[in-house]
C-alpha cells in the first residue's frame, strides 16, 4: 500500500504564483515594511542610540526637537529618540516570549483536545473558557498584588491569556483536518493518532498559526504598552512606550509631541503586525487564493 500524503504548506518556491501574489498583496507589503521597520528599531537600539536613554540631564529636560535632540527630551532630559529605539526592544521581548508560551501550549492543547475528543476534550475546552474571564490587564493586577510589579509578571499574565486562543484555534483547525481523505488513509495504515497529529495535522494548520501569532503578537504589544501605563508592566529604568505616554499625560499642554511619539509608535507597531496578519492570511488560505 502506497503511503498516504498530506498537502502540507510548502513554502520553498515551488508554487511559480507565490511570489506574484506576494507583490498583489498590500496589506502584506505596507505590514511587512512597518515590521521591518519595528524589529529594525529593537536591533539597532541593541548597538546604537543617539543619546544614553539611561542618562538625565535636568538642563536639557522638555526640549524641543532639535538637531542635537531629534525628537527633543523628556521632564528628566533623556532623548525621546533613545527612549522609543529601547522601547520597540522591550514591546518586542514580551510580544516575543507572551506569543511563545500561548502558540507551544495553547496549540498541544489544541492538538490535544481533536486527537482525544470526549472528556479531555470538554475539559481543555472548559479550562480556556475559564481562563478567557481573566484577561491580561486583569491577571497582570492580580499578580502584581501578590508578587509585585514587572516585566516578567507582564509576560506571564499576557502569555496565560494567550493559550486559551491557541487553543480554540488549533483544535477547530485539527477538527476539519481530522475528517480529511489523506488523514483517514493514513489511519488505514495503521498510523497512530499521535504519528498522525505530527506527521499530517500540525503541517496542515502552520498556516492559521502562523496568521494567528502575528495577530497575537499585536495583541501583545497594546497589552505591554496598557501594563507600563499602568506601572504594572516594563518597569524603570528600562524605557516602554507604554510609561512613556503614563509620564507625557501631565506634559499635554506644555509638551504635547512627548505623547504623540510613543503614540504613533505604538500604533505603528500595532498596524503593521495587523496588515502582515491580514496578508499573510490572504496568501496562505487556498480557498481566499481561488477567490481572487
Amino acid at each position: 500500500m502506497t503511503r498516504a500524503r498530506s498537502p502540507a504548506l510548502d513554502m520553498s518556491g515551488s508554487d511559480p504564483s507565490l511570489m506574484t501574489r506576494m507583490r498583489q498583496q498590500r496589506n502584506l507589503v505596507a505590514g511587512a515594511l512597518l515590521t521591518l521597520l519595528l524589529v529594525g528599531a529593537a536591533a539597532l537600539s541593541l548597538v546604537w542610540t543617539p543619546w544614553s536613554p539611561f542618562e538625565i540631564d535636568m538642563t536639557a529636560k522638555l526640549q524641543a526637537p532639535s538637531r542635537v535632540h531629534w525628537l527633543g527630551t523628556d521632564p528628566f532630559g533623556r532623548d525621546v529618540a533613545s527612549l522609543l529605539l529601547m522601547g520597540a526592544r522591550s514591546s518586542i521581548l514580551v510580544g516575543v516570549i507572551a506569543v511563545g508560551i500561548g502558540l507551544v501550549l495553547g496549540t498541544a492543547a489544541g492538538l490535544l483536545a481533536a486527537a482525544r475528543r470526549g472528556w479531555a476534550e470538554e475539559l481543555i475546552m472548559r479550562l480556556a473558557d475559564f481562563t478567557f474571564a481573566f484577561p491580561a490587564i486583569l491577571s497582570a493586577i492580580m499578580m502584581t498584588a501578590v508578587f509585585g510589579a514587572g516585566i516578567v509578571n507582564a509576560i506571564i499574565a499576557i502569555g496565560i491569556f494567550n493559550i486559551p486562543t491557541f487553543a480554540r484555534i488549533s483544535r477547530a483547525s485539527a477538527r476539519q483536518i481530522w475528517t480529511r481523505d489523506y488523514v483517514l488513509a493514513a489511519r488505514a495504515c495503521g498510523k497512530g493518532p499521535w504519528r498522525i497529529t505530527l506527521d499530517h495535522v500540525l503541517p496542515n494548520m502552520a498556516s492559521v498559526l502562523i496568521v494567528q501569532a502575528t495577530i497575537q503578537f499585536a495583541m501583545a504589544i497594546l497589552a505591554e504598552a496598557a501594563l507600563s501605563y499602568l506601572g504594572l508592566g516594563t518597569q524603570p529604568p528600562q524605557p516602554s512606550w507604554g510609561r512613556m505616554l503614563a509620564e507625557a499625560q501631565t506634559l499635554l499642554y506644555q509638551a504635547p509631541l512627548l505623547a504623540v511619539f510613543p503614540g504613533v509608535a505604538i500604533a505603528m507597531a500595532v498596524l503593521g503586525l495587523n496588515l502582515l496578519g491580514d496578508g499573510l492570511r490572504d496568501l496562505l488560505d487556498p480557498k481566499l487564493s481561488r477567490k481572487r
